[in-house]
């Protein structure tokens, strides 16, 4: 068995990546296509997202699940991927024949039929990409490998051939050549790993927990992808713009810890199948000291200097993004620690019911809220209406939590943590306020002042066992 820390360096350094190749083409592209094309793309993808979510349902995560638990026996493994490949070809079939229905009958979609004819294409390659089952045998080397030389291409092309405000097409074309790639390089590895079969199909065994993952991914959607797509309806693309501008940052800095639960779902899956609980509690703790060391220097930093990082990464005409990016920042910790209660607890756990009441209960307030806010507040009351819907949710997922597991939620902990935060936050304020310099030298000293402060907490005041043990290895290596 992969060592988890091997693992999640692997799947951090492909986050981190990811979190440097798109600032350095998304401030390019947002000051060379303009906050109205620039929101045009980002409304057509959250549309192709959607699809998407349908075409694979609970796919990834049942993927994830049972391609780890039967990866020991190859019999088990191969007639595990047929079945699930067999499903999601016919939801993306489905999913495709919905969507063009669409295009046709729709007035605002159809005015972008060029981008979403492009759109369908990156449905279609989706399904090809398997991510699921490189996950669930826990083969992240290839991912991050892969993932790295396809970025770089993906970058070097962004600067290469998108040159003025037209090129926005052009633009999202790109970005969906990244996944027909990626498709490509995974369909042709993966003969290398197994036999592919389609034949004794055994569907029903994975259709019902595929459906009920699938609607929450759907419903969790509601007050996600849903807030753009609303917005693009109920506003306009420049609104887009901003809220897309706004939650750039965040979406790149939770996929980071993202790539941490990524890689504990099969280890999760794993211990549960083992019925070794008192681990599996053991790994849940310290995934919350991983996500407080995480969330609150970044939470800190990002939403005292919001204007000075929308300025960098998009350059002038997106103030409207500085606001609903400081509503939308602290989500960091809410979703953190939602993930932690959904993708290590409760869905290795099998709790597909409860995670299902969560998304409902979400989708239901994300819903309304959308419809109240939105069309007063715009992409303000977007970003207000995530942050009660994923806080809702959260309080829903410690219900179930506790109740299956007896895990509580760490008041204690996060009292400390909000403590620990006074002192940067007032020194940070006092920077931002006082200190007239240049505001990338303004983020730098700041940013390494609450990055020396947070590590000499974790280490002597904490003793954050991962942090000790990467700061000790990267001494070592310096001598």
């Amino acid at each position: 068995m992969s060592s988890i820390k091997k693992n999640f360096l692997y799947s951090a350094a492909l986050t981190v990546s990811t979190f440097l190749f798109t600032f350095i083409t998304f401030p390019y592209a947002s000051r060379v296509l303009g906050v109205q094309n620039i929101g045009i793309c980002n409304f057509v993808d959250s549309i192709v997202n959607y699809f998407i979510l349908f075409s694979t349902l609970g796919i990834t995560a049942i993927g994830i699940r049972e391609i780890a638990k039967n990866r020991g026996n190859k019999k088990e493994l191969e007639e595990s991927f047929r079945d699930i490949i067999f499903l999601n070809a016919i939801f993306t079939i489905a999913a495709l024949i919905i969507l063009l229905f669409l295009i046709f009958f729709v007035k605002k979609l159809y005015s972008y039929k060029e981008l979403m004819a492009i759109g369908i294409v990156k449905i279609i390659f989706t399904f090809f990409t398997i991510e699921w089952f490189y996950k669930g045998v826990e083969n992240f080397r290839y991912i991050t490998i892969r993932s790295l030389i396809i970025k770089v291409l993906y970058v070097i092309s962004v600067f290469l051939f998108v040159k003025n405000v037209d090129d926005y097409i052009l633009y999202y074309c790109l970005t969906t050549l990244a996944v027909v790639i990626n498709a490509f390089f995974n369909w042709r590895y993966l003969k290398k790993l197994i036999e592919v079969k389609f034949k004794g199909f055994k569907l029903a065994r994975y259709l019902k927990p595929v459906v009920t993952l699938g609607v929450y991914m759907i419903l969790t959607s509601m007050y996600v992808n849903f807030n753009t797509t609303f917005l693009g309806f109920a506003g306009n693309e420049k609104e887009v713009g901003y809220y897309s501008t706004a939650t750039k940052l965040y979406s790149i800095l939770l996929a980071l810890f993202s790539s941490f639960t990524g890689v504990m779902l099969p280890r999760m899956s794993s211990l549960i199948a083992d019925g070794k609980f008192d681990e599996f509690k053991k790994i849940t703790a310290k995934s919350n000291d991983i996500l407080f060391g995480f969330s609150f220097p970044v939470v800190i930093i990002s939403v005292i200097f919001a204007p000075q990082i929308i300025q960098i990464i998009a350059g002038a005409g997106y103030e409207g993004a500085i606001l609903p990016m400081r509503i939308v920042m602290p989500l960091m910790l809410v979703i953190g620690y939602e993930q932690i209660l959904v993708l290590q607890i409760l869905m290795p756990m099998k709790k597909d019911s409860s995670i299902l009441i969560n998304s409902i209960i979400g989708a239901a307030v994300g819903v309304f809220l959308n419809i109240v806010l939105v069309p007063r507040y715009l992409s303000v009351g977007s970003a207000f209406t995530w942050v009660i819907s994923e806080f809702v949710v959260l309080i829903s997922a410690q219900y179930f939590a506790t109740r299956y597991t007896g895990i509580r939620f760490p008041y204690k902990k996060l009292g400390m943590q909000i403590a620990l935060a006074i002192p940067p936050a007032v020194i940070c304020i006092f920077i931002y306020k006082f200190l007239n310099i240049h505001i990338v030298l303004l983020l730098l000293l700041s940013t390494l002042f609450v990055g020396i402060y947070y590590l000499i907490v974790q280490i002597k005041l904490l003793s954050n066992s991962l942090v000790i043990d990467v700061f000790n290895k990267i001494f070592k290596l310096k001598k």
